[in-house]
């Protein structure tokens, strides 16, 4: 596990390229790896992972393919077998090790034979001119930004977007319509950014380009299970038996390796999958005092079955508006999911205790159909009344007509013609193949799961060194899941009902029974007044503050607290909450981008061609 960055076609210095490693040195602390030439640079941090002693980048230095690489190959000894086999020399065992001899055996098909998580760039420079390949894997664990410009021919990239800012002259240019795509879908949503220069690679995707070139795009096929399983227990032994074996393979490294349990059905069957192979240890996060939707008592039921060393994290409200900052600094954007906070916090905790790597159960919900929005949506539509409102509205931080309330007229103008969502995947939710179940899990797959969760998941924990690993997203496990049928997923008020079944017998029964709860901060019960955080907010959201940029209507905004004061709820706290994290991220970026750089740590048009798979 690593983070990389690099240039082509461009020029960076080398005080730049240091520069953007410094940034992101907390993500790959145990080396720094460079090759530069005038024309082209990749870099890497390594985080020490597998074949501690190995894995120097860019893998194939002084050769014609060279390679950095940001994840986790799992199938790494097959290939490394096979690649021998055919005469190729490999210096280590690290996983990334294989990847030039793989290119150079399959040319831009090599990510087809890889099973993993990643992110990488490569090299060739055996032709006239060099060529660069970027890839990431099938569902986006591990993102990549970069910023393509057209006129010049050139691009900049590296895995996490404050660290690209020191390249410099990047992210000059706010999207306008960044706040309401935010407040609409709680971060920026698909490929986009805050920022109309920088852009995420899309998942399952190939990149490529020759020097002065045009890019090309590749985007990979998807996997998907076949034959379709109609019966329940076959589905759920199908599922039982993937997951078993999937959580297996994500537990070999050569670093002690923990697991994420918080106490709902997702994590607690990765806990007790886990636990099948020997001695685990378990992180669970609770909050000091006394709060809605505390799982502490289940996580320590499902330690106790697997017979786990449990480590019971608890964090100082009292603290948030600090963490806040911290956390705001690291995911380089907003994002308005309240458990970013307590992410951060719990794999602080997973280092300090001396793990390397944590698995988590993030993405079960989207595979198999675990969402309440995703239930009242199918059910509505079952019964022929409008369900996009509603699904639309329950992934928003502030509901449509509350966000229509918000902004001036002139903003709201504005918005009005550039939707949130992007064009293709409003259309394919919309009026996209097969039920709208379906076409749901694709949205959320595809879209949704990327931008709002893995990003998040990554950041958050490569933040403290920590490479989190997500069995929920294997290709083998959503393949499963893309192909069970609606009534396997969710029926008769019931969510994820193949996982359930799968579990059964493994979990505590109480785990089982419970029920289906967010593993959230009780954000509407700590948002009030008397409280540290609604005195930060009440701050940086005064009236005069959140009017200057002529986006927001400053009374407006003074009317949500009026109405979290005097009767709270989840919208409304949500709202504030959401509108808190982006004002953090004002203050931490927009008014100091062009001094990003100086530091790791902070003061507070062409278009390429797409070719489908």
């Amino acid at each position: 596990m690593c983070r990389i960055f690099g240039y082509f076609n461009a020029a960076a210095t080398p005080h730049e390229m240091r520069t953007v490693a410094a940034l992101q040195r907390h993500g790959g602390p145990d080396a720094t790896g460079l090759s530069q030439t005038p024309d082209w640079g990749l870099g890497n941090n390594r985080l020490a992972v597998v074949d501690l002693d190995g894995g120097e980048q860019p893998y194939g230095r002084g050769g014609p393919v060279q390679v950095v690489f940001n994840g986790e190959i799992y199938n790494h000894e097959e290939l490394r077998r096979r690649l021998e086999a055919r005469g190729h020399f490999l210096p280590d065992r690290c996983d990334g090790s294989v990847l030039p001899a793989l290119y150079l055996e399959y040319g831009e098909e090599f990510t087809e034979h890889l099973d993993g998580m990643y992110a990488l760039a490569l090299l060739d420079t055996r032709g006239e001119v060099p060529r660069l390949l970027l890839a990431t894997d099938h569902i986006g664990m591990k993102p990549l930004y970069y910023r393509w410009e057209a006129a010049t021919r050139s691009l900049r990239f590296s895995s996490e977007l404050p660290a690209l800012l020191g390249f410099g002259g990047i992210g000059g240019r706010l999207r306008e319509s960044a706040l309401d795509a935010y407040l609409a879908t709680r971060t920026p949503f698909g490929t986009r950014t805050m920022y109309e220069d920088v852009e995420v690679l899309e998942p399952g995707t190939t990149w490529v380009c020759e020097l002065g070139g045009t890019p090309r795009v590749r985007r990979r096929s998807v996997d998907v299970a076949d034959p379709a399983v109609s019966d329940g227990f076959t589905a759920a032994r199908r599922v039982r038996h993937t997951l078993r074996s999937e959580v297996g393979r994500l537990l070999v490294a050569d670093v002690p390796v923990a697991l994420i349990t918080s106490g709902g059905l997702d994590s607690s069957l990765v806990t007790a999958l886990a636990a099948e192979h020997g001695p685990v240890h378990t992180f669970n996060i609770a909050y000091r005092g006394a709060w809605p939707f505390d799982e502490r008592h289940f996580a320590r039921e499902v330690a106790e079955r697997a017979g786990a060393t449990h480590h019971q994290v608890e964090i100082d409200p009292a603290g948030f508006p600090a963490l806040l900052e911290d956390t705001v600094w690291h995911l380089g954007q907003p994002n308005a999911d309240p458990i970013a906070l307590s992410t951060f916090a719990l794999f602080r905790a997973v280092r300090d205790a001396g793990f390397t790597v944590a698995l988590t159960g993030d993405a079960a919900d989207e595979v198999f159909g675990g969402y309440e929005r995703m239930r009242v949506a199918s059910e509505r539509a079952a019964g022929g009344a409008d369900w996009s409102a509603g699904y639309l509205d329950a992934l928003s931080a502030a509901p449509a007509a509350l966000r229509d309330s918000l902004y001036t007229d002139a903003y709201r103008a504005h918005v009005a013609a550039d939707p949130a969502l992007p064009a293709a995947a409003r259309d394919d939710l919309l009026h996209g193949p097969g039920t709208v179940l379906d076409r749901i899990t694709r949205f959320e797959l595809d879209y949704r799961l990327p931008a709002y969760h893995l990003r998040r998941v990554d950041h958050l924990s490569m933040a403290s060194s920590v490479e989190a690993r997500v069995p929920f997203c294997q290709r083998s496990v959503v393949a499963l899941g893309r192909a069970l049928p609606d009534h396997l997923r969710i029926q008769g008020g019931q969510v994820k009902r193949t996982l359930y079944a799968a579990a059964a017998g493994l979990l505590p029964r109480r785990v089982l029974s419970r029920p289906k709860q967010p593993f959230t901060l009780p954000v509407t019960a700590m948002l009030r007044p008397g409280t540290s955080l609604w005195e930060y907010a009440r701050d940086l959201l005064a009236p005069g503050r959140v009017s200057a940029s002529g986006r927001l209507d400053g009374r407006a905004v003074d009317g949500l607290f009026a109405a979290q004061a005097e009767r709270p709820d989840d919208t409304t706290s949500l709202a504030l909450w959401a509108l808190l994290v982006h004002e953090v991220w004002e203050e931490q970026f927009r008014h100091s981008v062009r001094r990003i750089g100086a530091a790791e740590t902070p003061p507070g048009a062409a278009r390429p061609l797409v070719v489908a798979a």
